[in-house]
């Protein structure tokens, strides 16, 4: 007896691990199987107070068990030794932040292929080169590696500079293909989605048309303060038509006029002051000193001269005043000439 009881109170130590499948709940929970989401709207118990976290367990561990029943009462099939089930569609609506999103519009060449049923191939990743005697990547940077090591000299032509470096100019061609090709590629994004463009270039609905940026250039090179007359005109460049600087600017034309006034006015004293700068600058240090120098040789002159007409005289030498001739009264005036007395 004591080893089918020590038996039995082991299968009931066993037992109590795993609890039992079935779940009693005072509220009915919704359960989502399409989702796997279940919402239980029952009311906590004191007991979270107490033990919060192994409250949360087992709460936890309920409303899972619950889910996992409603999965198995779903209709079931065996996949490759594994047994599976088909959920079913969602009922619960989730929120979203975004709208969902819509199906990409096909390009003007998905358009043509699917018309036409052509089935995109997909590519070797490698080919024979006879030239290298190996297996060369068809894309990729081994594909770059290999091209290299085949094109190591580039013929120059004739027609053009024998310094010209063939390897940039191969470089460019790539470079200006692979723009092309992107081009051409958002043109067939923008056809496909209806946007109108301009010819060259990709822009978006909001962006203006053509003789709009007409105007406005038209209208941006008038708006400076000498009304256009100083702004450079571009090569090709177009005007709008039938739009004038008296029709943008009220009040220009007169603007203009006082300007064209002025700056007549300006040229003409540039000319002049031109002219006047012409003359030659004089130095007034330098003229004084020519100056001074002309005066000391002429007083070094002088006295030599006097010497000269003086002969030998004393400073002290008495000067003497000729006397008038006969006949000749104080006036100066002169007698008839008579008879000399001897």
């Amino acid at each position: 007896m004591d080893i089918v009881k020590e038996v039995l109170d082991k299968q009931a130590k066993e037992a109590e691990k795993y609890k039992p499948i079935n779940v009693v709940k005072h509220e009915e929970v919704k359960i989502d199987a399409g989702r796997l989401m279940i919402s239980d709207p029952n009311v906590f118990s004191e007991e979270i107070k107490e033990n919060t976290e192994s409250y949360l367990l087992n709460l936890t561990r309920d409303n899972v068990q619950l889910l996992v029943n409603s999965i198995w009462e779903l209709p079931t099939e065996r996949l490759d030794e594994h047994i599976v089930v088909k959920l079913p569609k969602p009922s619960f609506a989730l929120p979203r932040a975004r709208k969902l999103p819509v199906p990409r519009a096909p390009t003007k060449w998905e358009q043509f292929a699917k018309d036409k049923g052509i089935v995109k191939r997909k590519k070797d990743k490698k080919v024979w080169d006879e030239e290298l005697g190996k297996w060369v990547p068809t894309y990729g940077y081994q594909k770059y590696k290999a091209e290299r090591d085949k094109d190591w000299v580039l013929e120059v032509p004739k027609n053009i500079d024998p310094m010209t470096d063939m390897f940039q100019k191969k470089k460019d061609l790539k470079n200006e293909k692979i723009a092309k090709n992107e081009i051409s590629r958002m043109k067939n994004i923008a056809r496909a989605q209806k946007v109108d463009m301009p010819r060259v270039g990709f822009v978006s609905e909001e962006s203006a048309s053509a003789k709009d940026l007409l105007v406005a250039a038209t209208i941006a090179k008038a708006s400076t303060a000498s009304v256009g007359k100083f702004q450079a005109s571009l090569p090709k460049e177009k005007t709008a038509r039938g739009i004038g600087v008296r029709e943008l600017i009220p009040g220009s034309q007169k603007r203009k006029r006082a300007l064209n006034n002025a700056m007549e006015k300006s040229e003409q004293i540039e000319v002049v002051d031109k002219l006047l700068k012409k003359r030659p600058k004089i130095d007034v240090e330098k003229a004084v000193q020519i100056q001074k120098r002309e005066d000391r040789e002429e007083r070094e002159k002088k006295p030599v001269e006097k010497k000269k007409k003086g002969g030998s005289k004393s400073k002290h030498a008495k000067k003497f005043t000729k006397k008038p001739k006969s006949g000749m009264g104080r006036a100066g005036n002169k007698k008839p000439a008579g008879r000399k007395r001897r």
